[in-house]
């Protein structure tokens, strides 16, 4: 039941989709270093379900690599941030990328990465602002033309393009104009060409509720780790996004500080995967990370409802212990189903395996 993508009349999983990207970054790094590459640590949101890091974890093999490690990205800035300094901070990694967010806060003491608490949203990133600029786009070219130009697929692909170039602009300026020559052919068979001045104002406007969706989230996280704002020694910021003025202006009143400028947040995940990987390949492991579970891993009872056995936030690795009676007297076998995720119903959660346990004497 998984999704396929079609190219050129044949179909790939995603993870097929995810290996051709780690293919050629795999012959990016071979042609650098002039030898053959074999090995990898792949990053992934913090707030991945175990589905998805399998997932991950077979498009690392599809493309040939034996993945050394799954690393979290915040988990991964951190190390970039505070790898061989000596470091005994408090710190929060702001990660907003263009389909993610994460917020993690982590405790780092003499080269010794703690993660306290993990929070995130996989809906929420850089492609929403797109999606925001591009609406309004279209409405305006609706209203002015009386054509919807998301109905022609090339039309909107030039829409989400010079939605996404507008985006990057107004991370270095006010103002940007959008100019799109030939958007469209009308019935009357003539272009429609697509002019818009969009200011930084205007652009703050149209994504602040989601950028107030990112501080949601930072609430439950510090909550979680049981700090306020003033606990914290550094802010790093991750992701092309937190580039955009509006965000690391938001990111500033939110923790009452102003995020660490010396980290570059494009590279800062793929330099703590790199020390990392260095770590696990040596005879000497420089840093140690801790790191915690992102959702709850609960078991399916009856009622259609889930009972946590490991809570989100719980350190790694963990051994816990439940126990359960059987729903009805004189079972001799019972099927139990492991979910992952954060609500009380399961069919809300990620089910991530089941197994049966049989052989039981009947009760009397």
């Amino acid at each position: 039941h998984g999704v396929r993508i079609r190219v050129r009349e044949e179909d790939f999983s995603l993870p097929e989709v995810s290996a051709m990207v780690l293919r050629e970054m795999k012959q990016i790094a071979e042609a650098r270093l002039n030898q053959e590459v074999t090995k990898a640590v792949i990053t992934v949101p913090a707030y991945f379900n175990d589905n998805q890091r399998q997932a991950t974890k077979d498009a690392g093999q599809i493309a040939g690599l034996e993945v050394l490690r799954i690393l979290n990205e915040p988990t991964a800035a951190a190390l970039a941030y505070g790898f061989g300094k000596g470091l005994d901070q408090k710190v929060a990694v702001y990660d907003l990328g263009g389909g993610t967010f994460d917020i993690s806060i982590l405790e780092i003491g003499q080269d010794i990465f703690e993660v306290l608490a993990t929070c995130g949203d996989t809906f929420l990133g850089g492609d929403d602002f797109d999606d925001r600029i591009l609406d309004m786009l279209a409405d305006g070219f609706v209203a002015k033309e009386g054509i919807n130009p998301r109905k022609d697929p090339y039309a909107f692909e030039k829409l989400k393009v010079a939605a996404e170039a507008a985006k990057k602009s107004l991370s270095v300026d006010d103002e940007v104009e959008i100019r799109i020559p030939d958007v469209l052919v009308g019935e009357d068979g003539k272009t429609r060409s697509l002019e818009h001045t969009i200011t930084a104002v205007e652009f703050g406007a149209l994504i602040q509720d989601l950028v107030q969706r990112t501080f949601k989230v930072c609430d439950e996280a510090m909550q979680q780790a049981n700090v306020t704002v003033r606990d914290l020694d550094g802010i790093i910021l991750v992701g092309g996004p937190t580039r955009l003025p509006i965000i690391r202006d938001a990111v500033t009143k939110y923790f009452q500080q102003e995020p660490k400028a010396d980290v570059d947040p494009d590279e800062v995940v793929s330099i703590g995967a790199a020390i990392h990987a260095a770590s696990l390949v040596s005879d000497t492991s420089d840093a140690v990370l801790l790191d915690v579970t992102p959702l709850d891993l609960c078991i399916g009872v009856a009622g259609g409802l889930c009972e946590p056995v490991i809570e989100c936030n719980t350190p790694l690795p963990i051994e816990q212990s439940r126990k359960f009676s059987p729903f009805k007297d004189h079972q001799e076998s019972v099927r139990l189903k492991v979910y992952q995720g954060g609500s009380r119903q399961a069919e809300q959660n990620e089910l991530l395996g089941q197994f049966e346990f049989s052989g039981f004497t009947p009760g009397l």
